[in-house]
C-alpha cells in the first residue's frame, strides 16, 4: 500500500476524509444560524464531549458552512492561560472591519470600532495580555466602564447592530471552553443572552469538555435556557465502519469485514482513534483487501503511538500524585468512581486529595458527572495508566 496515498489522518483538530456520524448536528447548527441572522429566536449552540470524539473538527466545520452562507465568524480557542478579553479584542476587530465594507452597515461597524477601542482601552490594566492595533479613537461612554460584564454587553450589541444593518450575522466559534474563568464566562453568557433579547444577530457555537455544562450553569443559572446543548461522543457502528470504508473505496481500496469489525472493535468507536487506526492499518497492508491479518501488528502500532502523543502529552503534564490519583481511578476501572473510593485504594483521607482532584479538573483530565464522582475525560485513558503505571510500586510513592 501506498503510504503516500494514506487517507487516514490522526491529529489534533484535523479534518478526516470522511465525517461520519455528524449530518445531524450540523443540520441543527444550520438551523440555528439562518434564524439567528434573520432575527428569529434562537439558542447559541454547545457541543459537549470527552476528547477524541471530533469536537474541533465539528466546529471548524460548522464554521465553514457558516461562512458560505455569508456568516461573519471569530474562531477562538481558549487556552488555559489567556483571558478571554484578549481573545475577542482582534477576532471582534477583523469581523468588524470586515462588515465595515458593507456600506449599509459601514457608519454601524464604525461605531462599533470606537465602542472596542473603548472595550481594550478600559480593560487593559485587569486584562494585560490584551493585544490589538486599534485605528480609531474611543468615544467617550461607549463599552468603557471597565467591568467586563456590563462592557461586553454593550459591544456584543453594537456587533449585533451592524450585522443586522448588513443583513448578516456574527458568530463566535469558541473551542476549549471549559478553561474559560468563571467571571469570564459569566460575561460572555450575560452579553449573548441580552443580544438574545434584542433579536440581534450574534451567537456562539462552543464546544468543551463535559464539566463545561456545569461551568456555566455555575456562571450563569439562566445558561441551560440560552444553549442548546449537544452530546458528541462515539459513533454508531455503522457510521464508524463508513469513516473507515469510504476513504479507502475512494483510493480503490477494499476492506475485509472480518477486518473492519476487528477495528470497530479496538477503537470502540471514537473517531480520532479510528483515524490513528485506518493510519496504520494502511501502513501495515500489502495490497487490497485488506485482511484480519493486518490487524494485531497494525494495533501495537497505533496504540504506541497513542501512548506516545494522545495520552503521553496529557500525562507529561502531571504532578507525581495527580499521576498516583489517576492510576487509582484506573485500578478501579473505567468508571465513574466515588470520590471515597479513589482515596481509599491510595490510602488517603477523602479531605487530604481534593486539591488534587481540583487540579486535575482544571487541567481537564477529569470531571464530575455528579457530586462525589470523578471520571476520565480522556477514553481508555485508564488502559494507558495500567500500561504506562503497571504493578504495584505506584502505591508506594510519594
Amino acid at each position: 500500500m501506498d503510504p503516500i496515498r494514506n487517507p487516514y489522518a490522526p491529529g489534533a483538530g484535523t479534518q478526516p476524509p470522511e465525517l461520519a456520524g455528524r449530518d445531524e448536528v450540523r443540520e441543527t447548527a444550520r438551523i440555528t444560524l439562518a434564524r439567528t441572522k434573520i432575527g428569529r429566536p434562537s439558542k447559541s449552540m454547545l457541543m459537549v464531549g470527552l476528547r477524541g470524539v471530533g469536537k474541533t473538527v465539528l466546529l471548524d466545520r460548522i464554521r465553514e458552512d457558516a461562512e458560505a452562507n455569508g456568516i461573519y465568524t471569530l474562531r477562538i480557542e481558549a487556552p488555559e492561560n489567556r483571558s478571554l478579553p484578549s481573545l475577542l479584542a482582534p477576532q471582534l476587530h477583523l469581523a468588524l472591519l470586515r462588515l465595515s465594507n458593507r456600506w449599509n452597515a459601514k457608519r454601524l461597524a464604525q461605531r462599533a470600532l470606537r465602542r472596542l477601542a473603548g472595550f481594550v482601552s478600559a480593560l487593559k490594566v485587569k486584562y494585560e495580555d490584551i493585544e490589538v492595533g486599534l485605528d480609531v479613537d474611543p468615544e467617550p461612554g461607549l463599552a468603557d466602564n471597565g467591568d467586563l460584564e456590563t462592557d461586553l454587553q454593550d459591544l456584543f450589541e453594537a456587533v449585533g447592530d451592524a450585522a443586522q444593518a448588513g443583513g448578516s450575522c456574527v458568530a463566535l466559534f469558541v473551542d476549549e471552553l471549559q478553561y474559560v474563568q468563571e467571571d469570564e464566562l459569566a460575561a460572555l453568557i450575560t452579553a449573548l443572552h441580552r443580544t438574545a433579547q434584542r433579536r440581534l444577530p450574534v451567537t456562539m457555537v462552543g464546544a468543551g469538555l463535559p464539566q463545561v455544562r456545569g461551568h456555566m450553569g455555575k456562571a450563569k443559572t439562566y445558561a441551560e435556557r440560552l444553549f442548546e446543548f449537544s452530546e458528541i461522543g462515539s459513533l454508531s457502528t455503522e457510521d464508524a465502519k463508513l469513516a473507515i470504508t469510504k476513504p479507502a473505496q475512494d483510493e480503490g481500496v477494499e476492506i475485509e469485514a472480518s477486518a473492519l469489525d476487528a477495528i470497530v472493535a479496538q477503537t470502540r468507536c471514537y473517531p480520532y482513534f479510528l483515524q490513528e487506526w485506518g493510519k496504520h492499518v494502511w501502513d501495515v497492508a500489502e495490497r487490497s483487501p485488506i485482511t484480519a491479518s493486518s490487524i494485531e501488528i497494525a494495533s501495537g502500532q497505533a496504540v504506541a503511538a497513542l501512548d506516545v502523543s494522545f495520552f503521553g502529552v496529557r500525562f507529561d503534564r502531571l504532578t507525581p500524585l495527580e499521576k498516583r490519583y489517576l492510576r487509582a481511578m484506573a485500578h478501579l476501572g473505567v468508571g465513574p468512581h466515588r470520590s471515597g473510593g479513589i482515596a481509599q485504594v491510595l490510602g488517603r483521607p477523602v479531605t487530604s486529595l481534593g486539591t488534587t482532584r481540583s487540579q486535575l479538573i482544571d487541567k481537564g483530565m477529569i470531571w464530575s458527572p455528579s457530586h462525589g464522582d470523578t471520571a476520565f475525560t480522556v477514553p481508555m485513558f485508564d488502559e494507558f495508566m495500567l500500561r504506562i503505571m503497571p504493578g504495584d510500586e505506584w502505591r508506594r510513592s510519594r
